[in-house]
């Protein structure tokens, strides 16, 4: 057990050797700086809050996955125009962010969010202690990059090996016949990696998801990033998760 998570760890930060090549380089940085510094006394050394790893990106770095899933689904909130939104857990500097730019949003999260936002109507909330006042609550319900966190206890939440069914089970419940479920997870081999996530098949969740809902349109962030329109969940290829290690696959369904 202690040599896999060993091993996990040794992926997990296998950039070790970028990291020193840019401490050096910062230190160098800095040496060069202090010889010059006495030419601006304007502005003299307070501290020292080193960024290392920067100047060997590329401009405009976007979150895995997160990037092209939040402007889809708010783009296609947007277009639906619903009564009423709630979301479940998804990131509020992304997506949330995303809709309270032109509407209110509800979201509830296990996790508590300090701050007043314009447009953002906060309560927090264990989903799998459905309140009876969310029963039929809204036509349209959004979760991204959630669903697969439920009951490993990342985030403060029991342990449960079904999490991710009970969960979908309570946002089943939460949303209207004829509303609009917006949902995102991994997609590739199924398993779970402890305590990160789950990963599913995609001709999993299609046999999970049509039982109470229509398909209306699937979406695939691939492993490239590069998002895929246009895609048949029930195909060959969706058997094999469209040759995914770890893609997004994104549903926007409606309640039968």
């Amino acid at each position: 057990m202690i040599q896999k998570v060993s091993r996990a760890l040794t992926s997990r930060y296998k950039n070790a050797a970028l990291r020193v090549k840019a401490s050096v380089s910062f230190v160098n940085d800095l040496k060069n700086f202090r010889q010059h510094v006495s030419e601006q006394p304007d502005f003299p050394i307070n501290g020292y809050f080193p960024f290392i790893l920067e100047k060997y990106e590329g401009s405009g770095q976007l979150c895995h996955h997160y990037f092209n899933q939040d402007l889809l689904m708010a783009q296609r909130i947007f277009q639906n125009n619903p009564e009423r939104h709630v979301d479940i857990g998804s990131r509020v500097d992304g997506f949330v962010a995303h809709v309270a730019s032109y509407r209110a949003i509800e979201v509830l999260d296990i996790r508590p969010l300090e701050r007043i936002i314009t447009n953002i109507v906060f309560r927090q909330a264990d989903l799998m202690q459905l309140p009876e006042e969310l029963i039929n609550y809204t036509d349209s319900i959004s979760s991204l990059h959630v669903i697969e966190h439920f009951g490993l206890g990342r985030y403060g939440d029991p342990i449960d090996v079904n999490g991710h069914l009970k969960a979908l089970d309570n946002i089943y419940r939460i949303l209207k016949p004829g509303g609009k479920f917006y949902l995102s997870v991994p997609v590739g081999k199924q398993g779970v990696m402890f305590n990160a996530h789950r990963i599913f098949a995609v001709n999993y969740l299609v046999q999970l998801l049509e039982k109470h809902y229509e398909i209306d349109n699937f979406y695939l962030i691939d492993d490239t990033d590069t998002l895929r329109y246009g895609l048949n969940p029930r195909s060959p290829e969706a058997a094999q998760s469209f040759g995914c290690g770890y893609g997004c696959g994104l549903f926007e369904l409606t309640k039968y």
